[in-house]
């Protein structure tokens, strides 16, 4: 009697034990059940304020791109601008030197022909004009004198007009 009161002791402790497992076991898939679903409520709500986030985030990034593209031309503005003058002065600067050594080199190279004995531009302009007031003088006197000095005073205005081309030449 004794093994069957402890039989029946170990089978109503095992169906207690059933019960309280049971139980346990129905509330941790109660809770199962709600952790998922407040998992998939999160996930839900992370997608929809997702997309919002990201809209802003690119919003935020083409503001920032507008603002950076702004300052870069600006700068690129300012140094356009100061190596247009920089290049201005230098090119400014380079014009005087090379009128600088223009005169001189016309200076020199009039000293040298002057020294070989070669007549200037002012030389020989002024050697024009003589031959012109002698060519007039002649002229006048041959007017009084008859025709045939007038015929040879007409060949040395043909010189001197010969002469003036060459005047231009040298100068």
């Amino acid at each position: 009697m004794v093994k069957k009161l402890k039989q029946m002791a170990n089978k109503k402790a095992a169906s207690t034990g059933g019960l309280l497992d049971s139980a346990l076991a129905g509330s941790v898939k109660d809770s199962a059940q709600q952790i998922w679903l407040a998992g998939m409520g999160a996930f839900s709500k992370a997608q929809e304020e997702g997309g919002k986030v990201f809209e802003a985030l690119v919003k935020e990034g083409l503001s920032l791109q507008r603002k950076t593209q702004a300052a870069a031309e600006e700068k690129i503005g300012a140094v356009t601008s100061k190596m247009t003058g920089m290049a201005g002065d230098v090119q400014a600067k380079a014009g005087q030197h090379w009128d600088k050594l223009e005169t001189i080199f016309e200076e020199r190279t009039a000293r040298a022909l002057n020294k070989l004995g070669v007549p200037s531009a002012k030389d020989v302009s002024a050697l024009i004009k003589r031959i012109d007031a002698l060519g007039a003088q002649v002229a006048k006197l041959s007017k009084g004198g008859g025709a045939a000095p007038a015929k040879k005073a007409a060949p040395a205005k043909k010189a001197a007009a010969k002469r003036a081309p060459a005047k231009k030449a040298s100068a």
